[in-house]
């Protein structure tokens, strides 16, 4: 999901994002306060930070040499030698060619991308109040980084050129493929802007990339802020080892002998699920809702009206309606009108299954004699209850043959099957990782024996980390220049457990933990020549990552990998039975709470912002779209960072279930085959066209290619246990 040349506004937007903080583990600090004598006395003749990679594998991140205080003369240092590049491409007196101009551009900023590298690992790993104030520092000065590249008027005329005369003489497919990127990105960033225009795009930029962080740091203090504490008596329902982890995560914050429930999602959602203490569940529910939305210095309503304004001020400079029209146009939907129609083809379905559940969930709280009315803080309780009195499954039963060192191993033996990937782990200490969590595996093609990268997991949450769950590259592979390896990474926020206690994960968390490989997978199967082409689009990225969820549910995972932490044994087949029963259980909740999100999204950015209330607008569109009051949004607007902490995403939600109608009908795929998920043939095509031309083809035609037709809705409607549409003659 990452660029390998930078894609300059949302390198000033997307990248500014700190969600956690914290401090570097005590191991990896004691390594770097040993070299910091010896890094402070060579700050002047060169920062580490912007050296290439060295050591085993075509070189590593140096993660055990990392000191804050580089950070911010390197940042500055690497963007002014990107910018001297820069204006040497464009001073070029040669005229304008692929080579002199595409393929040099191509070539530039190592030294900002190395930076970058471990900017991103202060900003979402190891998090800290010292980095936040740096990071609020540089961040005006990378936006006018990224302002001064793509408003370089020589730069752009050079990159039209080689353009316009690559429609007249198209060049070779990869070539012209990074050709329409590069002049695509830069068109729609408003290279083409006359000079007054330009300059308000900058200062607008500049000041939404001011904006995302302080959306970002709000969340963050929320987040922070709010812990509930337990004591011994209102552990009522709760699993043990939820129990152990929270007497650790209470430990760590020096209220020892009671239990945390912090105020993330891996810590909110199980609480909600088993705890039978409901006027807690209402508190956490309330805390882990309500962030960025207390009414105090964290509010985060005020800062999304001005993000959306500018926002539309600034596409209004290019000639777009709205933020939606603007950036729809370069992904597979293309506008706001598909992108709306899929979802409410969905929205009916979803909202309708949510009414059944709830009056299952009400006639078992009325059995118990609860005398309670269903409240969204009771959803996960008593959809619980349902499960194991509809189909006898008990989750916390299926969560003890969901041990994460058994897990990771399924993940490994899938991609061997699939991509024919062989994992060793590389010993601890040969390669440097930020905190002593991280474990590193060596990826090689299991037939040659061929280097293809490693593959970094950062498993658990702590304090510094922002929450939730991604994937990134430290670096990717090109064969540009010479072939460059690949640095792949997964990071999640299971709650680590007791010492001594294995990790157990939900089977919700462990289709997370497929998800995120998927992604990993897709940066190490890649077979580009050129770095832009390891570009995604946003409503296509999450397909392979979302199609890779499905081989967690495989027989050969289930009975090779899925075994009881204590015993050993395999999953029964009765429970994998009660599991494949309940698989469109809940979905009503599932898929509602996401299209929620989804839909707020694209009513923000097709709706005149001037004046608008973001509390009163969230309230009032849910209710014309007649959103369940059990329900709500699965990020509420005052903490929807995928959309206001930078530009990733926004507009682009709704492009995880634009992606799930591919995952589902390309699953379809391998279960009409002969050797259904494992089918040799199937699965050659799927690297073939899916994973290895990365954004070297259209992803419309690839699929194609793949599946020798275009996606239907129907597969995805089947998959959720909805009503398949009627097609009309």
């Amino acid at each position: 999901m990452k660029k390998q040349y930078i894609n300059f506004k949302r390198t000033a937007c997307g990248l500014m994002m700190v969600l956690s903080i914290g401090a570097i583990d005590p191991v990896v600090a004691q390594t770097m306060l040993k070299n910091k004598k010896e890094m402070k006395s060579n700050t002047s003749q060169e920062n580490i930070l912007l050296k290439e990679f060295e050591g085993p594998y075509g070189g590593v991140p140096a993660f055990d040499r990392m000191d804050l205080a580089l950070l911010k003369p390197a940042m500055e240092k690497g963007m002014a030698m990107h910018l001297e590049e820069i204006e040497k491409i464009a001073n070029n007196p040669a005229a304008p060619d692929f080579e002199n101009t595409i393929e040099e551009m191509e070539r530039s900023g190592k030294e900002i991308k190395k930076v970058f590298t471990y900017y991103g690992i202060w900003g979402s790993n190891v998090s800290s109040p010292a980095f936040r104030k740096i990071q609020g520092e540089l961040s005006p000065q990378i936006s006018e980084y990224s302002s001064k590249i793509i408003q370089n008027e020589k730069l752009f005329e050079r990159i039209k050129t080689v353009f316009e005369n690559s429609q007249e003489n198209p060049l070779p497919a990869d070539r012209q493929r990074v050709v329409d990127l590069v002049y695509e990105n830069f068109a729609m960033e408003g290279a083409d802007l006359d000079a007054g225009a330009k300059a308000r795009y900058a200062e607008i930029n500049k000041e939404l990339s001011r904006l995302y962080t302080t959306f970002s740091q709000n969340i963050l203090a929320d987040e922070e802020n709010y812990v509930v504490y337990l004591n011994e008596n209102q552990l009522g329902g709760l699993p043990d080892s939820f129990i152990r982890a929270a007497a650790t995560a209470a430990d760590e914050r020096g209220q020892k002998g009671k239990f945390a429930i912090t105020n993330t999602r891996s810590s909110m959602d199980p609480f909600l699920t088993y705890s039978d203490e409901r006027e807690l569940r209402e508190k956490v529910w309330n805390n882990y809702y309500s962030r960025g939305d207390n009414r105090d210095e964290f509010d985060n309503n005020q800062v999304i009206t001005d993000i959306l304004r500018l926002r539309n001020e600034r596409v209004a400079l290019m000639g777009y309606d709205n933020y939606a029209q603007w950036r729809l146009q370069d992904r597979m939907a293309k506008n706001p009108e598909a992108a709306m129609d899929l979802m409410l083809a969905v929205w009916p379905s979803a909202i309708a299954r949510v009414e059944e559940e709830v009056a299952d969930m009400q006639t078992l709280a009325d059995e118990e004699g609860s005398s309670i009315t269903i409240k969204p803080w009771d959803y996960r309780y008593y959809a619980e209850k349902v499960r194991k009195d509809k189909y006898d499954l008990d989750s916390d039963e299926v969560k003890q043959y969901l041990e994460l060192t058994n897990l990771t191993k399924a993940i490994f033996y899938t991609a061997g099957e699939l991509f024919n990937f062989k994992f060793e782990p590389v010993p601890d200490g040969s390669v440097p990782v930020f905190h002593s969590d991280v474990k590193v595996w060596e990826v090689s093609d299991k037939n040659s024996g061929e280097h293809i990268g490693l593959w970094y997991l950062d498993p658990f949450a702590r304090q510094g980390k922002r929450s939730g769950a991604w994937a990134t590259t430290y670096r990717s592979h090109t064969t540009f220049d010479g072939k460059q390896t690949v640095l792949s990474s997964n990071n999640s926020n299971f709650v680590k457990p007791a010492p001594g206690q294995s990790a157990l994960i939900s089977w919700d968390d462990a289709k997370t933990f497929f998800h995120e490989f998927g992604h990993a997978l897709h940066f190490l199967a890649s077979n580009v020549k050129y770095p832009t082409l390891n570009s995604g689009v946003r409503d296509y990225t999450e397909f392979q990552s979302q199609l890779l969820e499905r081989w967690l549910s495989t027989d050969q995972v289930i009975d090779q990998f899925l075994l009881h932490h204590e015993t050993g044994e395999p999953m029964p087949r009765e429970l994998v039975t009660k599991i494949e029963n309940a698989a469109t259980f809940n979905q009503g909740f599932a898929t509602t709470e996401f299209l929620a999100s989804a839909l707020m999204d694209m009513k923000y950015h097709t709706t005149d912002p001037r004046g608008l209330d973001p509390r009163t607008f969230e309230k009032e569109t849910l209710a014309e779209l007649n959103m369940p009051d059990q329900i709500v949004m699965r990020h509420r607007s005052p903490h929807f960072g995928h959309v206001f902490s930078g530009e990733g995403y926004a507009t682009g939600y709704y492009g995880y279930l634009w992606a799930d109608v591919l995952t589902s009908d390309a699953a379809e795929a391998f279960k009409e085959s002969p050797g259904g998920f494992y089918d040799k043939g199937v699965a050659a095509k799927l690297v073939e066209y899916l994973f290895a031309p990365r954004n070297a083809m259209d992803p419309a035609e690839a699929y194609r290619k793949f599946r020798g037709r275009d996606a239907t809705i129907d597969a995805l409607m089947r998959d959720r246990g909805f009503p398949v549409p009627e097609k009309n003659d």
